[in-house]
């Protein structure tokens, strides 16, 4: 079955920041710690949505390479920092940035990542740059949320949230942007964000999931999160609770689906549409569906 990795635009986001990265200097300690995230693997799934986005929308996708760019390295950030604040030890089956090279130097390669986004988004016009700055601020409010998610008042309510401010505004984001760079006009830009925001969330519930079957091999922390599965079972037994989890995956799907049905048909909204699948319901383990 095809994967992300097959599809050209995964190829050209992956050349791209290759290039970018490889073109440093050697003897940069940033180019190291570079080299070091980049060797993590990563499917580029949200840079791959926007360029997706920009083809649908009428536009040429190698005019959103930078746009691509921007969304992933500040992801990458996020990552590097979020690892630093969970105590994680692992991250796509490699040492953790902090753990490799030291707290300081995480946080740097992180401030690095958000000056390059910064500057590599800064030439698209101020709806995609307000997109981006948009999202950076949600993601920074959605982790002060997961912070507390140990409280005893941590709800469901708090839960989406969370993962929509951390997790789905990103999507959210890359395929507004995407909309943008092909002109779109701004009902287009917010239906897209609406499509990216549903598929952010259920890819957010789908990892949480996951975790709290003890299902993922490739990341570890010191710190858990209070996540949909575990609020659920303070009320339901253990099968009850995944499987309402899973409805929660499959309703947020279902209305990713319906927006994309709303655009013409093209090999772009088909790729979009096995994306959302690829990273969503067809990663739950064959018993709980």
């Amino acid at each position: 079955m095809l994967q992300i990795d097959d599809l050209d635009e995964y190829q050209l986001i992956k050349a791209a920041k290759d290039e970018m990265v490889r073109s440093m200097d050697d003897r940069s300690q940033m180019k190291r710690m570079l080299l070091h995230i980049c060797s993590s693997g990563g499917k580029n799934i949200r840079p791959v949505m926007l360029v997706l986005c920009t083809d649908m929308c009428g536009g040429d996708p190698k005019s959103s390479v930078n746009a691509a760019l921007a969304i992933e390295f500040i992801h990458s950030a996020s990552l590097i920092h979020d690892d630093v604040l969970d105590g994680g030890l692992m991250r796509r089956g490699v040492e953790s940035a902090h753990e490799k090279y030291g707290i300081p130097a995480a946080i740097l390669c992180g401030d690095f990542l958000i000056s390059k986004a910064i500057s590599l988004i800064s030439g698209y016009g101020n709806s995609a740059v307000n997109e981006f700055g948009r999202a950076g601020m949600y993601m920074a409010e959605g982790e002060t949320i997961d912070i507390s998610s140990a409280s005893e008042e941590f709800r469901e309510k708090n839960y989406f949230e969370c993962i929509t401010k951390k997790t789905g505004s990103l999507f959210a984001a890359s395929a507004a942007i995407g909309a943008y760079v092909a002109c779109a006009d701004e009902d287009t830009a917010l239906k897209l964000r609406s499509f990216g925001e549903n598929v952010g969330n259920a890819y957010q519930i789908v990892d949480d999931l996951l975790e709290y079957l003890d299902k993922l091999e490739d990341k570890s922390s010191t710190y858990e999160s209070v996540t949909l599965p575990l609020l659920y079972r303070r009320v339901m037994d253990h099968d009850a609770a995944v499987e309402k989890t899973v409805q929660q995956v499959r309703l947020c799907v279902q209305n990713a689906k319906d927006i994309l049905a709303s655009f013409p048909s093209s090999d772009a909204r088909e790729k979009l549409e096995l994306v959302t699948d690829l990273i969503t319901v067809d990663m739950l383990p064959e018993d709980v569906l």
